[in-house]
């Protein structure tokens, strides 16, 4: 049992020196940080998957307000919701102002429409890819953190052996499972936030091209009143409608 305990972590932690013990709390740290983008990031991503659902309910509405309220009952905080919120509150605010004899009154409302889509869509995607830079960091240093832990432990043996005279298998596996267990906890750190930002940036992918297929169809809606790709037969509504529903 002494023997076990001679070689455990806490054994090893107690004769490390200072650069050892601070290479360990930085991956400690990596590690809690790439964990904790992975749990929220993860709970958002399972939480986005409602946004179809949220997206079929706001044209399944008889207004744009109906659909704005099934889109926030369903999904508030989705991106979905923020693009149709952005583009109603775009689209009502240059038909108020159309009559005004003023700059900003004489855009084309397509084009104030398709300015505020775009702008809602560099914000979603801001929103997206939050933490994915740090996940990409974490995922490529912490191996060589952790081969900077092995490399000075080997080193802290060597010195150890020198000190000693003797190179017995008690100066040295001390040494020596300081940086095995560096090495082994660098790939712990790092593995997990590869594997996450990989994930995470397929998300993303998938996501927004539904985002910009909804801000397609958006943009028709609101320019020429009706969706894109409505079947023959079913009367769009009209634009004027649309307008005194969002107001």
């Amino acid at each position: 049992m002494e023997a076990q305990n001679a070689f455990g972590v806490a054994q090893l932690w107690a004769q490390s020196d200072f650069i050892t013990r601070s290479t360990a709390v930085l991956l400690v740290t990596m590690s809690l940080v790439s964990w904790y983008l992975i749990l929220t990031k993860g709970i958002r991503f399972l939480s986005a998957k409602r946004q179809a659902g949220a997206i079929e309910a706001f044209w399944q509405a008889a207004s744009i307000s109906e659909g704005l309220e099934r889109m926030s009952a369903k999904a508030s905080n989705a991106p979905c919701t923020h693009l149709a919120r952005q583009a109603a509150a775009a689209h009502e605010h240059c038909t108020r102002h159309a009559a005004e004899a003023t700059l900003g009154s004489k855009l084309d409302a397509g084009e104030f429409v398709t300015r505020a889509l775009r702008r809602a869509i560099a914000e979603c995607t801001g929103v997206l890819e939050r933490g994915l830079t740090i996940l990409a960091s974490i995922g490529a240093t912490a191996p060589f953190v952790g081969l900077f832990g092995t490399v000075w432990g080997i080193y802290h043996a060597l010195t150890t052996i020198s000190v000693s005279g003797a190179a017995t298998i008690d100066k040295v596996a001390g040494p020596v499972g300081e940086a095995l267990i560096m090495t082994a906890f660098g790939l712990f750190v790092a593995i997990p936030a590869v594997l996450a930002y990989n994930g995470f940036n397929r998300a993303n992918r998938v996501e927004l091209s539904e985002l910009d297929g909804f801000a397609h169809d958006l943009h028709a809606f609101f320019t020429t009143g009706a969706r894109v790709g409505t079947p023959t037969g079913v009367k769009p509504v009209a634009k004027r409608a649309v307008t005194s529903e969002v107001a």
